[in-house]
Parts: structure tokens; sequence; C-alpha cells
């Protein structure tokens, strides 16, 4: 649910209405977050990443909430002490579940970049020739001592 930024609680069924919306949003995002991770943390990248556009719009309907709650605070803490209350606990929840969503992603992605990294290596060891067991450069043929070779080109493909 998007919120008007505009929006101004002036009695308590408002801060129950802005309390109500805020968490609504922020139970949403943290499923799809939860469905991130778990898809993540056991390999299915494609998955796990399918649902970006909705965490995008969940992220952003949740701060503008955060924002539209800061602006109408004094409101919030006469009219529903105990929305705000209920809002904290439920925000550090979800704090923990953002940190361990970005120690998943993290992880996936060291392991993603070691992959490329060895895989390059093994390539590029690969096409090294070596002479008598010892990697060696092969000659350019244009005399300025690189190692890669000539450009092919091929319609095949």
């Amino acid at each position: 649910m998007q919120l008007d930024p505009s929006f101004r609680v002036a009695d308590r069924a408002g801060a129950d209405a802005l309390v109500g919306a805020v968490m609504s949003t922020m139970q949403a995002l943290e499923a799809v977050l939860a469905a991130e991770t778990g898809h993540v943390r056991v390999g299915r990248l494609r998955e796990g990443l399918a649902e970006a556009e909705a965490k995008a719009a969940l992220a952003g309907a949740y701060l503008q909430g955060l924002e539209v709650a800061k602006a109408n605070a004094v409101a919030l803490a006469r009219f529903a002490p105990a929305g705000v209350e209920l809002l904290k606990g439920a925000h550090r929840r979800f704090t923990q579940a953002v940190e361990a969503n970005q120690a998943v992603l993290g992880t996936a992605r060291t392991v993603s970049e070691g992959l490329i990294k060895s895989l390059a290596a093994d390539l590029g060891r690969a096409s090294a020739p070596s002479v008598y067991g010892q990697p060696s450069r092969a000659p350019s043929p244009y005399g300025r001592g690189t190692a890669s070779g000539p450009l092919t080109f091929s319609r095949n493909l």
C-alpha cells in the first residue's frame, strides 16, 4: 500500500491506519526477503532474484511509509502509543531479516566472484604455451612482446 507523503494523522483512526499500512508493507517485504534468502542460500539464484522488481517496489513503499511515520511522530505517540511500540518491535525483527539477507547475498557474490576468477585463471593458464614443462610466452607476430594471439572471427557462430 502506497502512502501519500502529505498524509497527516488527525485522530486515532488515522494513526491506526498509518501503523497498519507500514506494518503490512514491512511484512510483505520481509516475506519477499525470506523467500530470496532461502533460494539463494541453497544455490537457486535465478529463483531467488526473480522478485527483484517486487522487492524494489516494496522497499520504496516501506521507506515512504517510514518517512510519513516520522513526519507524524508526535501524533502517533499521542493517538497510538501501543502502535508505535509495535512498529519499533517489528522494525527490529525486520532489521534482523535484512541483515540475514545481506549476509547470504554477500556470500553468494563472493563465491561467484571466486568461481569467475578461478575460471579465468584456468583459461589463461591453459592458453599459455609451455617449454619443457615451464610456462612460456609466445612470441608476438607484431614484435611488441604481447602474449595475446590474433583476433579471429567466425561466421558460423
